[in-house]
């Protein structure tokens, strides 16, 4: 079996027909409908296009690449009951990378009528770091595949492990600074992970005090579970949901920070990225 779980959004052990010859000469993320941006360093023209791997004694699937949270913009239509300002006949649009204190958000999830911003939910995507190298699994599972490929990568013994304990104090830290931001202006924000890693966080910082999730809280928590279909694909849901505030998150690190933020300068950079590009639309498969 192979540690690559999913190439540019193709399952690897799919029961299904895959022409990967054209899935990797396009280099296309099926998540994003984009090219993948993830490149390698010696070679920026050749996309890696690892969206997740197996890793552990178990060979647990771990999502390493956010756009893969991307997945028929479920994570979106999960967040909808957040946007408490939102009416019917108002417009959904995703709008990503607004700047704010602390750093970037990568999307907004935003109710907008006639071209105006009327509630905004913040949205951030969170996998795991890899260290080493996923490449030579990448190249032995393409050489299976009649793919020609060097010698030299195949046979390679560089390996990849997870990074589980730097990325999680460091979304922590950044989501400390944020949450501040989005509870200062009365507006929700969400942070989209995968159940496996948060679960990870859970046993390695304080979180006893996080409730189930309540409309109240500023900062919410959405864990996805990823499952293997019949066909072999798999296909995220929603496992859990918690929420808390500012307080909640210097909880877990003990941290003290401010952020502070103008609505009005939030709602006009949305305001100025809203195009029929970033009009949500639900994939029918």
């Amino acid at each position: 079996m192979s540690k690559v779980i999913e190439l540019f959004g193709s399952s690897t052990s799919s029961l299904q027909t895959i022409d990967w010859q054209k899935i990797v000469s396009k280099q296309i993320c099926t998540f994003s409908g984009k090219g993948c941006y993830k490149v390698r360093k010696s070679q920026p023209n050749i996309a890696i296009g690892t969206c997740s791997v197996a890793y552990g004694k178990e060979d647990r699937m771990i999502i390493i690449c956010p756009n893969r949270l991307l997945e028929a913009n479920q994570v979106f239509l999960d967040a909808m009951h957040l946007l408490t300002n939102h009416e019917p006949g108002n417009q959904i649009h995703v709008v990503p990378e607004i700047s704010i204190p602390g750093g970037s958000v990568d999307y907004f999830l935003v109710s907008v009528k006639n071209k105006k911003v009327m509630d905004f939910v913040g949205v951030e995507f969170q996998t795991l770091d890899t260290t080493g190298t996923v490449w030579p699994e990448r190249q032995r599972f393409l050489k299976e595949k009649g793919f020609k490929v060097s010698n030299k990568d195949v046979s390679s013994e560089k390996s990849f492990g997870m990074n589980w304990k730097m990325t999680a104090k460091t979304i922590l830290i950044q989501l400390h600074h944020k949450v501040q931001t989005f509870e200062e202006i009365n507006k929700h924000f969400l942070l989209v992970i995968q159940d496996s890693f948060f679960n990870y966080m859970k046993k390695e910082f304080r979180f006893d005090h996080i409730n189930s999730a309540r409309l109240g809280d500023p900062m919410h928590i959405h864990a996805y579970r990823s499952a293997q279909t019949k066909t072999g694909k798999y296909a995220l849901g929603l496992a859990e949901r918690y929420s808390t505030d500012t307080a909640g998150i210097a909880t877990c690190l003990g941290l003290q920070a401010e952020a502070k933020v103008a609505l009005e300068e939030i709602i006009q950079q949305i305001e100025s990225k809203i195009s029929s590009k970033t009009r949500i639309s639900i994939s029918v498969s």
